[in-house]
């Protein structure tokens, strides 16, 4: 089988693409033929050690796929061959071919295909954590959703509309803005264009958002955070600007508000009975069609570096995918 493999840390275009021994799933293991591997800031993070996570070398970065089982090790169940599957790894995603434990893979839902199911339960699963575990997001509340054109920009989105908030979709073009329109946004900053202070006083009369959602950090983490409600909730996802941002501590003393964050792998790990109830809830949003993955774009497996690096670039709208078979 194919795989793109890091051999040694650093940019997307230090990867290569080598031929390698199918693995054989051992006990509690899952052999997937991979159809499609969904594209994430962590990736790029990953293999240039700049993750919370590193594997030894080498390895294949790819953190969620959507494929077929084709062989599976002593004591699985309730996996067979043929059973169309989601699996969420820590790396190894970006191969034909992937072994992954049982305990992380769980069934395609009716209706979905392989791109859209490679794209959605990180995204969608780090965004339904942050917003109703540790914002606890209320209906009529207000999200601000910084860097919103993003995968889980959208994911946020998505799920806020469907908690019942008010949306401020934040992103740096025209474009990006339309594509948050087109998922649900109700309001749009472009903060290449716009004071994002000001035009957030402006679409909250003064008061602000009551939660904000920041997977981008960089300059506009304390612009947003200055601008925030009482009691206000800002969610620290990531850092995609690929600066971590220094707030000064009495900002959330004057506001009473909250720096909350909000690491989903940790959660899974941690937490495997919640994780459960989440992917339960973010089935049934898909299937109700009130939440769908935007695919812009997909890559094969031999432009795999050029879809990281669009990513880390931010040249991306709503989410990529490979697709390792084509």
């Amino acid at each position: 089988m194919k795989a793109v493999l890091c051999k040694a840390r650093g940019p997307p275009e230090s990867l290569v693409i080598e031929d390698v021994p199918t693995p054989a799933p051992g006990a509690g293991q899952v052999l997937i033929e991979v159809h499609a591997a969904g594209v994430n800031f962590p990736d790029s993070l990953i293999i240039q050690k700049k993750y919370q996570l590193q594997p030894p070398l080498p390895f294949s970065p790819g953190a969620e796929v959507a494929g077929i089982v084709r062989a599976v090790g002593e004591g699985v169940k309730p996996w067979k061959a043929g059973d169309r599957v989601i699996a969420n790894v820590p790396y190894g995603g970006y191969a034909q071919e992937l072994v992954a434990d049982a305990a992380r893979v769980m069934p395609i839902p009716d209706g979905m295909d392989f791109p859209a199911a490679s794209a959605y339960v990180l995204a969608y699963g780090t965004s339904l954590f942050a917003l109703k575990d540790r914002a606890k997001l209320e209906a009529g509340e207000t999200l601000l959703v910084l860097g919103a054109a993003g995968g889980v920009g959208i994911a946020a989105v998505e799920i806020g509309k469907a908690m019942g908030a008010r949306v401020i979709a934040a992103a740096s073009s025209e474009d990006k803005l339309a594509l948050c329109r087109e998922h649900g946004a109700d309001e749009t900053i472009d903060y290449a264009r716009e004071d994002l202070r000001e035009r957030i006083a402006a679409l909250t009369s003064g008061k602000g958002p009551d939660v904000i959602y920041d997977p981008v950090g960089g300059p506009y983490t304390e612009q947003a955070f200055r601008s925030i409600a009482w009691e206000g909730r800002h969610l620290m996802i990531g850092f995609a600007a690929g600066e971590i941002p220094k707030l000064p501590l009495n900002l959330p003393l004057l506001k009473t508000a909250s720096l909350v964050g909000a690491f989903w792998g940790a959660f899974v790990q941690r937490d495997p009975k919640r994780t459960r109830e989440h992917l339960r809830e973010l089935f049934a949003l898909y299937q109700s069609k009130k939440v769908r993955p935007p695919i812009t774009k997909t890559y094969p497996l031999a432009q795999a570096a050029q879809a990281l690096r669009d990513v880390m670039e931010r040249r991306v709208k709503g989410k990529v995918v490979i697709l390792p078979r084509e």
